[in-house]
């Protein structure tokens, strides 16, 4: 009776060391999903910048003026992402140098002490993801709000040029004539119609 209870109990820990495992684990893999998706977003800026300037090109030069906002909301945006980068890496739990230690200890204890590590990896890791959370929505954002900036200048540099263009005309040429037309021969050989005596 006393053996079934003490699995019971050890059963709950082991629920616990597993369960503060996985929140560390998934922890561990959504800053690593930050750092890929705030590397896409870097990837993009730098390849829109070089179109959005060249679509500008020939444009107002008051909306050349206003085109170094967005530009400055990218490299904003840039400076944000490459900060992830720079973090500290996150806090994995139970060190490797701790083995020798453990092996000394009980079943219980070692799940206690698993347990403890966790939550203390999952305390020091909540401080960078929140820091590094933070920036990345904030880059999201500025990158959002200059896109749109982007889309509203090209439409009405587009627009502007619509309205500037000439207006074309077709010079058609005398040599190209249909054959139901009439030639300036064929006008000399009509006979002039006298008006009527008065």
């Amino acid at each position: 009776m006393e053996m079934k209870a003490l699995e019971e109990d050890l059963r709950h820990f082991e629920f616990l060391a597993n369960n503060s495992k996985e929140i560390i684990e998934k922890q561990v893999d959504s800053y690593r999903q930050q750092h890929s998706y705030a590397g896409t977003i870097i990837g993009f800026t730098v390849l829109f910048i070089p179109f959005f300037l060249n679509s500008l090109g020939d444009s107002n030069q008051i909306l050349q003026f206003i085109s170094i906002l967005p530009i400055a909301l990218f490299i904003g945006s840039i400076l944000l992402m490459l900060s992830i980068f720079r973090g500290k890496p996150l806090d994995q739990a139970l060190s490797v140098t701790k083995y020798k230690e453990l092996l000394t200890k009980s079943y219980k204890e070692v799940l206690l002490f698993e347990i403890e590590a966790n939550k203390t990896s999952y305390l020091k890791n909540n401080g960078v993801t929140l820091k590094g959370n933070k920036r990345y929505m904030q880059g999201v954002g500025l990158t959002t709000i200059a896109i749109l900036i982007c889309i509203i200048l090209l439409l009405v540099s587009t627009f502007i040029a619509i309205e500037r263009s000439p207006t074309k005309v077709q010079v058609v040429s005398l040599s190209q004539k249909p054959s139901s037309t009439i030639t300036i021969d064929s006008l000399q050989q009509l006979q002039i119609i006298s008006l009527p005596k008065k």
